[in-house]
């Protein structure tokens, strides 16, 4: 008879946003209590709605959409994709190097898939978005993570990027604006991280689905657009940035130097292709949604809902006693940090299932993201201002009287 156990790949793989406290709240939400999520990154649920125009666009599509595209998409959305990439400063990119995806997620899985043999390393931040190192694992590679610096706004430590680099090291994954802290990394940082990439012929995963959620006036800067000279893979999408996480929406470019990485721009193009192509109703709404910036920055602003949700989490927060927060200057997720010894803390995950059963508010801890220490947690402030209001006054009463057991 067959073992089905699971297999030995997936004992290593953390993905803990999806892990036991989410089982723990699933199991209360069934038992008819409500709980505010502030532990996920999908707009829908919190009221947020996709552009009319886009949602028209899409609707005018469906009926000549109805099979499939090139596995690498329509030819329509992936001249699009050029353009924004020209737009910011890419200049190495051609329609044969744009891949469409059902989402990033999908795309990250298949980049690293085409690439890693057992026992390569891939450089992964932590924090992370833990899919990275999920793929990494389940790819056969070995994620070794390097620290970001929350005494210098988050930016990455590049002396302890360079001090993991071996010669099994592949690449390095740079998260930016990065999930889950809100960092918007500057120039002089990515140039460094490109520096050492050319030192040591990285190869550079930019993720960058946040890049057009920023703040306080502020401009995003991809990596790739400084290091010509290097293969760059920059990951993006609309389902943040135009509202429309379910439609999954994402893509990749290949972009900078690919003349030694025949065989895995190879590998990519045949692993896209067994999956015949990606959600075509939503490849042919990218090229009008590029054009569409007005409604995200509206978001962004004094005054737009994303801005001040921002503003009211961060000061309230900070006011809790034992807990603080580096301001994000992109995206929608705050990391907070813990004074542990004030709490009795030794276990993150225990915190935030300890702050569930209480108060039925549901956060992430901060080991779901790779994090070592038990002294962080995520939060998500993409409720409207009275639900995040009840969340932090809830937060601030339960650190009165919480101490870890």
């Amino acid at each position: 008879m067959r073992n089905f156990e699971k297999s030995s790949k997936l004992d290593h793989v953390c993905y803990d946003i999806r892990g036991p406290v989410m089982d723990e709240a699933n199991r209360m939400i069934d038992q008819g209590v409500d709980i505010l999520k502030l532990n996920i990154g999908n707009p829908a649920p919190f009221g947020f709605r996709a552009p009319e125009e886009l949602l028209k666009r899409m609707n005018e599509n469906l009926s000549h959409t109805e099979g499939y595209s090139d596995s690498k998409g329509l030819l329509s959305a992936r001249r699009a994709i050029v353009k924004y990439c020209k737009k910011k400063g890419i200049e190495q990119v051609t329609v044969d190097d744009v891949y469409t995806g059902n989402g990033v997620s999908e795309l990250i899985t298949l980049a690293m898939q085409g690439l890693l043999n057992s026992g390569d390393e891939i450089l992964v931040p932590s924090p992370d978005y833990p899919l990275w190192t999920a793929s990494v694992t389940l790819s056969g590679g070995t994620a070794v993570h390097y620290m970001c610096d929350e005494k210098a706004e988050w930016y990455p430590d590049i002396n302890d990027i360079k001090s993991k680099i071996t010669s099994r090291t592949k690449g390095i994954v740079i998260i930016n604006p990065n999930n889950p802290t809100g960092a918007l990394y500057p120039r002089e940082v990515l140039e460094e991280i490109v520096e050492v990439c050319r030192k040591h012929g990285l190869i550079i995963f930019a993720d960058e689905i946040y890049d057009r959620l920023v703040f306080d006036g502020l401009e995003h800067r991809s990596i790739a657009s400084l290091a010509p000279d290097l293969l760059t893979i920059t990951f993006n999408g609309l389902s943040k940035s135009h509202l429309i996480a379910g439609y999954r929406c994402g893509w990749m470019s290949l972009c900078g130097d690919k003349s030694f990485a025949k065989g895995y721009v190879e590998g990519i193009n045949l692993l896209s292709s067994m999956r015949l192509c990606s959600n075509v109703p939503a490849q042919s709404v990218i090229e009008a949604a590029l054009e569409m910036e007005e409604e995200t920055e509206r978001l962004m602003i004094p005054g737009g809902r994303i801005y001040e949700q921002r503003e009211y989490t961060y000061q309230a927060l900070n006011e809790i006693p034992g807990v603080s927060v580096i301001k994000p200057k992109a995206a929608f997720y705050m990391f907070p940090k813990i004074q542990t010894s004030k709490f009795n803390i030794y276990d993150d995950e225990k915190f935030v299932l300890d702050f569930l059963k209480d108060k039925k508010i549901l956060l992430t801890h901060g080991g779901g993201f790779h994090w070592e220490k038990p002294d962080h947690f995520r939060v998500v402030y993409l409720p409207e201002l009275d639900q995040l209001k009840i969340a932090c006054d809830k937060l601030a009463d339960f650190m009165s009287y919480y101490i870890q057991k």
